[in-house]
């Protein structure tokens, strides 16, 4: 076992004030994750590498209406619907977007980024709950485009 790389890993998690951390390659795998509650840091044995697999989508995307459009994150991160806590949400079901209207924040690595809805219509649908982790390309909102 390769405690210098286990160590240099969980400092890194640590620098960067990570929550989770996974690291899989021929010969070595690590996964940790720090939180609210403790949880175990799993150091895995050398594992035989197996042939890669396929692809394989983690869910169907469900096809939007005709004239809609969705508002998908840029980047990884942390979405918000407001710009802070104790405020509104910049946009509700129902609101009319413009293209440099703020619609939310993805928060990536402690910087708040400002989504705008780029595109102009009626929000229908927001398709994440507050605070949830977002991936690069996830949908985020459904607008009505007109």
């Amino acid at each position: 076992m390769d405690f210098e790389r286990v160590e240099k890993l969980i400092q890194l998690m640590q620098r960067y004030e990570l929550g989770e951390l996974q690291v899989k390659d021929e010969e070595f795998e690590f996964s940790a994750r720090r939180g609210e509650k403790a949880q175990p840091i799993v150091v895995a044995a050398p594992v035989v590498a197996a042939p890669p697999a396929a692809p394989v989508p983690a869910t169907t995307p469900v096809p939007a209406a005709p004239n809609s459009k969705e508002i998908t994150s840029p980047l990884v991160g942390t979405f918000y619907r407001a710009p802070a806590p104790d405020q509104a949400p910049y946009k509700e079901v129902g609101d009319h977007v413009g293209p440099d209207d703020v619609i939310c924040i993805v928060e990536a690595m402690k910087v708040m980024n400002e989504i705008k809805a780029g595109c102009s219509g009626t929000l229908r649908k927001v398709l994440l709950e507050n605070a949830s982790p977002v991936e690069y390309g996830q949908p985020l909102f459904e607008v009505e485009v007109g």
